[in-house]
């Protein structure tokens, strides 16, 4: 017998070897042994060699065989598609078109009157030959309680401009708060200063039983009267409101003369008011807005200013924080007022109907009477806003005419109330602290400008 051993490998008839997975060691067929006895390993197979099955391209079955373009749209266009498209342009051009033609229209109809520049100040001083001062207690026909004077602590000049400041009575005279409240006279007819008629305008006597007390707070009010006025043409106020509740800054306008009677019978122009109240406590409009009016009217209970009046508010912020212009454009045929720009009107009225009819004063009894017209002789349609007017400036406090209305921000008094001023001063506790201090409580005044219409 051989010393050497045969070595038989059993292969798995039904294992290929082209597809089994090469193992990293295997034992060797019994082909593959050399005469010498030893082994010798295959070299794995190269599978490049073999054939792969194709991949056939997919057919749909609902298409019949045969040959197909691909974007049959894209080969031959439909004749409807050049009409929509002609349409879509056209219309396009044409839209254009039409709006290019309103916007020249609406640029064509802006009227640009000729302008005569009749007042130009920025406020190195209060310069007498344009401006007067206004000192009276009686509250201007409004109720107000302040009592105006033309103490530089009121009114004054400086870098910034005019100041309108209101203050304390007890802080700014010799009156103390005993003498505010109980028997003590002030009298500006006596003092000299007193700058109108009457006797409740002039003087006052504080009495403590009946409630009534000397005007608790001081401020200022200047004036063109007699000195610049227009009919017809422009304002601009440059201007910063004041701060404060209770404080009511207006830039206004007022008749030259009382041409068709007392007021409100020849007009007022309100170009730009507003109330220091804080926007966010006062409803109906604090210091975050301007409201521009005009007053018109046979008599005060019939005051047709809610026709003619507007209201812009202005968000997270206020006009107390900035300048701003406040203007005014009147003709014989319209009148607006603006803020910053002609852009931003505040309200427009244009003189289409005669006010008497505008206000339906045909159709209003006052005391079981029929109203007369007091502007049928002139058969102007702007009447009474036909006539020579001039620009106040002033800082009034409170006031019973309903500027502020009832209920709102917790106001201190009543305007039916005989002791409103009283009512108001027992109350500063809750208002003072809301003023600030310095001309934040003030009116500051930048720049004034009034044109006349036409030419120079």
């Amino acid at each position: 017998m051989s010393s050497r051993t045969s070595v038989h490998v059993h292969s798995n008839p039904g294992t290929n070897p082209f597809t089994t997975p090469l193992r990293q060691s295997r034992a060797p067929s019994v082909s593959e042994q050399n005469t010498s006895g030893a082994v010798s390993y295959a070299s794995p197979p190269d599978v490049n060699a073999f054939p792969q099955p194709r991949r056939r391209k997919f057919k749909s079955a609902r298409l019949v065989p045969g040959e197909y373009d691909e974007k049959p749209w894209a080969v031959t266009k439909h004749p409807k598609l050049k009409w929509e498209r002609a349409i879509f342009y056209g219309s396009i051009v044409l839209g254009i078109a039409i709006g290019g033609f309103i916007c020249y229209r609406a640029y064509a109809s802006v009227t640009n009157h000729d302008y005569c520049l009749i007042l130009e100040d920025d406020f190195q001083s209060i310069n007498k030959d344009v401006w007067n001062y206004e000192i009276q207690r009686g509250g201007f026909g409004s109720g107000t309680f302040e009592w105006t004077t033309n103490d530089p602590k009121n009114i004054y000049t400086d870098a910034e401009g005019l100041h309108i400041v209101p203050t304390l009575t007890t802080e700014t005279t010799d009156i103390t708060r005993d003498q505010l409240i109980d028997n003590h006279v002030l009298n500006l007819t006596t003092d000299g200063t007193c700058t109108t008629k009457g006797i409740d305008n002039c003087s006052i006597r504080s009495n403590k039983t009946a409630g009534t007390i000397i005007n608790p707070v001081r401020s200022g009010r200047i004036s063109t009267k007699g000195k610049k006025t227009i009919t017809f043409g422009k304002v601009e106020v440059v201007a910063k409101m004041p701060q404060g509740d209770w404080l009511w800054p207006a830039i206004w306008m007022m008749p030259d003369n009382d041409t068709y009677g007392e007021w409100p019978r020849s007009g007022e122009i309100d170009i730009a008011e507003s109330r220091g109240n804080h926007g966010d406590n006062y409803t109906s409009g604090g210091r975050d807005s301007i409201i521009s009016a005009l007053h018109w009217g046979p008599l005060p209970e019939v005051d047709a200013f809610w026709k003619t009046s507007g209201q812009h508010q202005i968000r997270r912020t206020d006009y107390s924080n900035a300048y701003h212009t406040f203007g005014l454009e009147w003709s014989e045929d319209y009148l607006f007022t603006y803020i910053d720009s002609r852009l931003l009107q505040v309200f427009f009225l244009k003189f289409n109907k005669l006010m008497w009819n505008r206000g339906g004063f045909s159709e209003k009894l006052v005391n079981n009477s029929a109203l007369y017209n007091p502007w049928a002789s002139t058969g102007q349609k702007n009447t009474p806003f036909d006539k020579s007017f001039y620009l106040i400036l002033n800082v009034a406090v409170g006031g019973t005419n309903g500027f502020f209305p009832e209920g709102v921000g917790n106001k201190p008094w009543g305007n039916a109330s005989p002791t409103a001023p009283k009512e108001f001063f027992d109350s500063m506790a809750n208002w003072l602290p809301t003023w600030g201090e310095g001309d934040k409580r003030g009116l500051t005044v930048k720049s004034v400008k009034m044109w006349s219409q036409g030419a120079c």
